[in-house]
């Protein structure tokens, strides 16, 4: 895989991770209060918002949609939190932690896209951000019938899996953005 890739996929996450990190500042970490099924639940918005936006060709809220693509990755790594923590009563915790788990996170789903890039020839750069986003919706509905079955799944992927590919389909529309690719 290029080395273009990986500095492009760098990038778009070192934005997130500080939007991420600025937002910690401000807020704390009150997100540990939310269920996995909540995060979901506003990532899907997300979605829905960026589909709403593709569709009318106009936003009427002063945000585009790349900072859509930003807050899902970032909600996905907050669900990746919850999944392996659970939701907290006390959701405070140490901004290093955060930001390192963080990092862990994005690791697993930056190890990820590079498989997955070997195997499929980085055939996303030939797709529409618009295709990203109803592979995103898509593979939101397929979480909530996970969480609606109470996260048991007969032969699929698990909910950690599909965020992980919500974030690289997220960081490709970035990509894509920033390239004014549409």
């Amino acid at each position: 895989m290029p080395d273009k890739t990986f500095k492009q996929y760098d990038n778009a996450i070192a934005a997130c991770r500080n939007v991420f990190m600025a937002k910690m500042s401000d807020y704390g970490t009150a997100w540990r209060i939310l269920r996995t099924s909540s995060i979901t639940d506003q990532i899907y918005i997300k979605a829905s918002r960026i589909r709403s936006i593709e569709e009318k060709g106009e936003s009427k809220v002063n945000e585009g949609i790349r900072s859509e693509f930003i807050g899902m990755i970032n909600y996905s790594v907050m669900a990746l939190f919850q999944l392996e923590l659970g939701a907290a009563e006390e959701p405070h915790m140490d901004s290093e932690h955060v930001g390192s788990k963080y990092d862990l996170f994005i690791a697993m789903a930056r190890s990820l896209m590079s498989d997955k890039n070997h195997d499929y020839g980085e055939a996303w750069r030939q797709m529409r951000i618009s295709s990203l986003t109803d592979i995103i919706l898509m593979k939101l509905l397929r979480i909530k019938q996970i969480e609606d079955n109470k996260g048991l799944t007969i032969i699929s992927e698990g909910l950690d899996a599909n965020y992980l590919d919500i974030i690289n389909y997220s960081a490709f529309a970035l990509i894509m953005l920033d390239q004014n690719i549409s």
